[in-house]
Parts: C-alpha cells; sequence; structure tokens
C-alpha cells in the first residue's frame, strides 16, 4: 500500500482532491484519510509540522501497512535559479540541526547511527534530483543558510522530509519525497514568500500529484 504523509491541511488537499472514495477517521489523534489515486488504495496521514510530527506519521503509516511513503509538500529553495513553482524529487535529505560534532567529532547532520548526514533514497529518472535539508525551524538565518549550502550542500530545506526518511530507512520502507519551491533565498524575506506564493504552489501540486506518483 502507498501511503502520504502530509504536514499541513492546505498540503494534503493537493492529494485529497485528486482522491476518489474518500473516507475520513481520526486515529491516536491524526486525521487520516483512505482513498484511491490513480485507481489505487491509498493512505493519507495528516502528520502536522516538524520532524517529531513526521517521524510519528510515517511509523503509524508503516504499521497501518504502507510499503511505500511519499512525503509531499512546499519547501524552501536554496540555489537562486529556482523558480517558484518548480518541482524536485529528494535523492537525499540530511537533518541538518542534528548535531553530535562536539561530541564524536562527526560532521553536523550525521545521525548516530550513520556515518554520513545524508540518508539516501531512491532517485525518480524523470524528476530532477537534489538534495534536502531537514530542521525544526523556518528562517532566513545566515549560519543555517551557509550550513545547509555550504557545509552540507542542500538545494532545498524544510521541517518534515528527512524525519520521514529516516523513519523509512529505519524500517526498510521504500521512500519518495517530492517537493514545490515556495521561496527562493535570496529573493526577499522566505516568510513574506512563502506567503504569497503558496496558493501557486498547491495549485501546482494538485495538478502534478497524480503523474508525480505514477512516475513512481
Amino acid at each position: 500500500m502507498k501511503a502520504f504523509v502530509i504536514a499541513m491541511p492546505n498540503e494534503a488537499k493537493c492529494l485529497e482532491d485528486n482522491l476518489s472514495e474518500k473516507k475520513e477517521e481520526f486515529l491516536f489523534g491524526r486525521r487520516v484519510v483512505r482513498g484511491k489515486l490513480n485507481d489505487e488504495e491509498v493512505l493519507l496521514v495528516l502528520s502536522g509540522v516538524g520532524k517529531v510530527n513526521a517521524a510519528a506519521a510515517t511509523q503509524f503509516a508503516i504499521q497501518a501497512g504502507a510499503d511505500t511513503i511519499y512525503n509531499i509538500g512546499v519547501a524552501g529553495g536554496l540555489e537562486d535559479t529556482m523558480k517558484i513553482g518548480d518541482i524536485f524529487s529528494i535523492d537525499r535529505a540530511v537533518e541538518y540541526d542534528f548535531d553530535l560534532s562536539q561530541l564524536n567529532g562527526t560532521q553536523k547532520g550525521t545521525l548516530n547511527e550513520y556515518s554520513s548526514p545524508y540518508i539516501e533514497l531512491e532517485e525518480i529518472p524523470s524528476v530532477e534530483p537534489k538534495t534536502l535539508g531537514t530542521g525544526d525551524r523556518f528562517n532566513d538565518d545566515d549560519d543555517d543558510n551557509d550550513l545547509l549550502t555550504k557545509e552540507l550542500a542542500c538545494s532545498l530545506r524544510d521541517m518534515e522530509g528527512a524525519a520521514v526518511a529516516h523513519v523509512c530507512k529505519t524500517a526498510g520502507v521504500k521512500c519518495i519525497l517530492f517537493k514545490c519551491v515556495s521561496d527562493v533565498r535570496g529573493m526577499g524575506s522566505a516568510p513574506g514568500q512563502y506567503v504569497t506564493n503558496l496558493v501557486k504552489c498547491l495549485k501546482k501540486l494538485t495538478q502534478e500529484i497524480p503523474a508525480l506518483v505514477k512516475a513512481t
């Protein structure tokens, strides 16, 4: 079964608008929707924002029988060539706010059970791949941006994706991430861009989700 772990209700609506035979329930405090996408039964778990929420929702979806987890939503772009509404797949993700460097000398973002900062994901040939940095903050902080771009070579940042990937990797479950650019570093305030561009990005995701999933 394919399952979607999606942070915010407006992002989840992009998937729901493409579902038929929808059935909604609330389990363990989370909104869960079952339906059909591309004539295939799927599960949606609305996680809420942040890494803990994303990880818990992912584990729930796996325990509900999912063998493939999708995380789809908006993200900040860190390359000045990116355009609002661009959609990328993620071929590797890192939790950039995880830091054991002073304890064991590992590079920032390296999880305790890993030797590299990166959680490797399957490439989707039809969608350009990028590296995603995930952390529990939304800001324009220069130190964060330098860590993401200069030290970790990230092209996108969000607040859930790498946490979803982390749980999937541990469980041996396939994980696929698609991110739509809602703001671009250097093009003005990230929160301001996000508010201005969110509707455009959500419309693009609604249109593209069936094809993105079919491509996998």
